[in-house]
């Protein structure tokens, strides 16, 4: 099954796309969505979570407090290493599970930092697409939806790959600034879903890098 790789800043949209690629027939694998549901209330994760940080890690109803993560891993690296080493594994064992039922058309990783472990991924895409937009439509989205403060979405962004960098690995590129409507967005990814088919269709499913 061609296997692409889909990635983007926060805010940059790459959800909406996700979301359009699965109408259209693709096996979505989002690695937030399983680390939503691993550190929800009852999710698999939180023992673990439970015992490595206590229980002030955990919101009244016993899922993962991001706020309260949020605020300690920036204050402290050491911290999201620390909730990394813990949910990582079990993140990726819930990635291959999925994996390999999939059935669609071709496969779809959701993976918002797919640049910065690059190197386990690699190996296992055919194709890596990057959801582009600037840095300033990043803030501004993520202010609407979210309620953090600019300096708050600000720090996220710096955790993450720098635009260029993703750009730099990238196979496929969508662009979705602000000037972006979603009909030109839709007409974006449905040239690329029918590329992938394409490619899913061939005996070698891989274009030239």
């Amino acid at each position: 099954m061609l296997k692409i790789g889909l990635t983007g800043g926060i805010g940059s949209g790459k959800t909406r796309v996700a979301d359009m690629l699965a109408e259209w027939g693709a096996t979505l694998v989002d690695t937030d969505e399983i680390a939503r549901e691993l550190t929800a209330a009852g999710g698999a994760a939180m023992p673990a979570i439970e015992r490595e940080f206590g229980p002030r890690a955990l919101t009244p109803d016993g899922a993962l407090d991001r706020a309260w993560m949020r605020d300690q891993a920036f204050s402290d690296p050491q911290v999201r290493l620390r909730l990394e080493a813990v949910l990582h594994p079990a993140i990726g064992q819930e990635t291959e599970r999925q994996a390999a039922a999939a059935t669609g058309a071709y496969l779809v990783f959701v993976v918002p930092l797919l640049v910065e472990s690059l190197p386990r991924w690699r190996s296992r895409l055919d194709r890596i697409c990057v959801v582009d937009c600037d840095p300033e439509t990043q803030v501004a989205r993520v202010r609407q939806r979210s309620g953090l403060t600019e300096p708050a979405i600000r720090r996220i962004m710096a955790a993450q790959a720098a635009r260029a960098s993703r750009l730099e690995v990238a196979d496929d590129v969508i662009v979705n600034d602000a000037g972006t409507t979603p009909e030109q967005l839709r007409a974006q990814a449905k040239i690329l879903h029918d590329r992938w088919l394409a490619l899913a269709s061939t005996t070698g499913r891989q274009a030239p890098r």
